[in-house]
């Protein structure tokens, strides 16, 4: 089966491209609220109340309707190990880089996933890389370079929160690769998303009181912009974002879904220097065309991959959507959640934010 487009599509080219901006101004723009969120919330504290809402919120939904939906042992244990990586590990190394990081820049960060979806698939399950992708992820390498060179005297990256931001999306894709190859396949996509956040709300408790989050929390002290940002993360980000990227794998061609993994950055880019103040020096720029321009490759050349090689579309997969926080199966889209994505080579992209 071609999965790079629907044949039961019956949906006009107006809604497909509603529904595809929607997904890059909401996913682009959870970036921003992380930002806004950490200001008064420590960043584990703040991804534990976001997972915790929008996983609770989707548990009752799974429940009204599919209420005989009961999930295997399994099932469960591997839903909460791709929550742990994918929503613990890497959305909380987001929110724990923002402290530091402009989430413009962050964003671009979190683009390579595609690249590392490649180096692990290679490592792990001994996928094949064409020249295409290896010049695209060289190339990005290459703008990660000029984006956190030394040599500039100003403007420098925090190391910390550069690794962080470096290290979240090789957790994405560690957490791609286990749910497309080692995962049980979960008959309930939706009790299986609740299961993925609540299980990476619960990885961010543990952070927390680990890094002292928890101690340095002060409900007091929060403002209402950080409420409402976070009431934003769980609400419009993780289920309004999903949602549309659900509807679109069901009715647009991978191809086309798969543009936010460069397009969210140039939102994140944007609303962070016209809402936040974020600096957008001529470096920041060319980094980012370069970055851009690999991620663009990679995932082009991944799907001509795809296209040929049509014995890999028999294969029921997972994969993360980077940006958002979660993960969404279009094996099945009608039962699908936004627990594991299309196929074990299309690419995500940022969760993100």
């Amino acid at each position: 089966m071609d999965q790079s487009a629907n044949p039961k599509s019956t949906a006009s080219p107006l809604a497909v491209w509603v529904a595809l901006i929607t997904l890059y101004l909401v996913w682009g723009s959870t970036y921003l609220g992380i930002l806004f969120a950490i200001e008064t919330i420590p960043p584990y504290v703040m991804g534990a109340l976001r997972f915790a809402l929008a996983g609770s919120a989707i548990l009752a939904w799974s429940f009204v309707r599919n209420p005989g939906s009961r999930p295997s042992r399994r099932e469960v244990r591997d839903s909460a190990i791709v929550g742990a990586l994918l929503l613990g590990g890497g959305q909380g190394l987001v929110a724990w880089g923002e402290q530091t990081i402009p989430s413009g820049i962050a964003a671009l960060l979190i683009a390579l996933l595609p690249a590392w979806l490649v180096v692990l698939g290679r490592v792990f399950v001994g996928e094949r890389i064409s020249r295409p992708v290896a010049l695209g992820i060289v190339i990005g390498l290459a703008g990660v370079a000029i984006l956190a060179g030394p040599w500039e005297t100003t403007g420098q990256l925090e190391i910390g929160g550069l690794l962080a931001l470096l290290a979240s999306p090789v957790l994405w894709a560690a957490g791609s690769i286990f749910a497309a190859h080692r995962a049980a396949q979960p008959s309930d996509q939706v009790r299986s998303l609740a299961i993925q956040m609540l299980s990476g709300g619960a990885v961010m408790v543990v952070v927390a009181l680990l890094v002292g989050d928890f101690a340095r929390f002060d409900p007091a002290g929060v403002s209402d912009r950080s409420l409402l940002a976070i009431l934003y993360l769980a609400v419009v980000g993780s289920l309004v974002g999903y949602s549309a990227y659900i509807w679109l794998l069901r009715h647009a061609p991978l191809a086309k879904v798969g543009t936010y993994a460069y397009v969210n950055p140039v939102v994140a880019f944007a609303l962070g220097a016209a809402l936040a103040g974020e600096p957008v020096t001529p470096r920041i720029v060319a980094a980012a065309g370069v970055i851009l321009f690999a991620v663009a490759l990679i995932v082009t050349a991944r799907g001509r991959t795809t296209r040929a090689e049509p014995a890999a579309d028999n294969e029921a997969a997972t994969t993360p959507v980077a940006g958002v926080g979660t993960t969404a199966s279009p094996a099945d889209a009608s039962a699908a959640d936004r627990g594991d994505t299309p196929a074990r080579d299309q690419d995500p992209a940022p969760a993100r934010g």
